[in-house]
């Protein structure tokens, strides 16, 4: 049966950093959610009240700690795993295979494989995932905004009002200027380096490993048997002029806006396309698609009978996108920690999970 409340779920959120404080903030403000403890990684961070970590203004009675198994005793009933994984997405794996296996569920927001890893990572490994899961009889849950919510139930949704489907695409389109994320911008995007120079993101199969688990989702959502291997499509531009971000300078001649596709296809067409178009200041390719409003925006279009789309944006208070964008990271794995609790033992994705809402958050309610 599907916990609707009534029973306070004790919670640990692992890291603090763009999306884990948001998280903290979420976790706070959620009525069936109790913190019973924060995991950081930076020494200077230790001792720290989550509160203040959270720039909440107050402070929340729970002290910050880099002492795992110290966390682990608390036995919590869900860990909120927020931590940095672009750069260690095995080691991480280890991470929450033992988390499960200590009989903790765990919604996390990567690696980002694992929001839907079949017939991206090896059986071996998705063995070991089911039996933590038995182990522990505990669930792992790996989801987010995009990979996530973006391109899982909302196109998903979408497809019950069709007659008939031709193509799915789910876009991205984003100034990434104001998102601090240094290592993934420069290392892994390429931001700001050489145009001759192949950054962690495109090196061949690194696209298929990160969104195509997006692709494979919708392609089993909609019971569907892809073509192999998914198809890469890649489209790079120099920087025009000097751009600075948050994250890095960008000079002229490197390496400033991305355009990329991740692609199933049946039978040599293609079927499910997950699209981003990334630029690092708005002024950027004024001939790729733009936002309705705003700098950012995910859209959805399918192609049929009938014809849909759908864009969804977002800003947070300060009108900011990328600050938004950690906000709906954060909260998605926030408001589904009941859900996950409840599910199967072993990995669930968006595929098992029922309807996640924002209940009990409502303002005054």
């Amino acid at each position: 049966m599907f916990y609707f409340g009534g029973m306070t779920l004790r919670v640990v959120e692992w890291s603090t950093g763009t999306v884990g404080r948001h998280a903290i903030a979420g976790i706070d403000a959620h009525p069936d959610l109790e913190l019973v403890g924060v995991w950081v990684s930076d020494p200077a961070k230790v001792g720290r009240d989550a509160g203040d970590l959270a720039d909440l203004g107050r402070e929340l009675g729970v002290t910050a700690t880099n002492d795992r198994d110290e966390l682990l005793a608390l036995r919590p009933d869900c860990i909120v795993h927020t931590a940095m994984t672009d750069d260690r997405i095995f080691e991480a794996i280890d991470d929450l295979i033992s988390f499960v296996e200590a009989g903790i569920n765990v919604v996390s927001s990567g690696p980002v494989v694992l929001q839907f890893p079949q017939g991206i990572l090896n059986q071996d490994l998705l063995d070991r995932v089911a039996a933590a899961g038995r182990t522990g009889n505990a669930s792992l849950h790996v989801n987010g905004i995009d990979p996530g919510f973006a391109n899982d139930v909302l196109p998903l949704a979408m497809t019950s009002l069709s007659q008939r489907i031709d193509e799915i695409r789910c876009l991205e389109i984003a100034d990434y200027s104001t998102y601090y994320q240094p290592v993934v911008m420069k290392d892994i995007f390429g931001f700001g380096q050489p145009m001759d120079a192949t950054p962690l993101l495109l090196l061949p199969g690194v696209l298929s490993m990160g969104w195509g688990s997006v692709v494979r989702q919708l392609a089993a959502g909609l019971g569907l048997t892809l073509d192999e291997p998914l198809i890469e499509r890649t489209e790079r531009v120099a920087a025009d002029r000097d751009y600075p971000t948050v994250s890095v300078d960008i000079a002229e001649g490197t390496m400033a806006a991305l355009h990329f596709e991740v692609v199933g296809q049946v039978d040599g067409v293609d079927r499910i396309v997950l699209e981003h178009y990334t630029r690092t200041h708005p002024d950027q390719c004024p001939d790729w698609p733009t936002p309705a409003e705003g700098d950012g925006c995910y859209r959805i279009l399918i192609s049929g009978e009938p014809e849909m789309k759908v864009e969804f944006s977002h800003h947070g208070e300060n009108g900011d996108h990328n600050v938004s964008g950690m906000i709906v990271t954060a909260m998605r794995l926030v408001n589904s920690v009941a859900a996950v609790v409840d599910a199967k033992p072993g990995l669930v994705t968006a595929l098992d999970l029922p309807m996640v809402s924002g209940r009990g958050l409502v303002a005054g309610g």
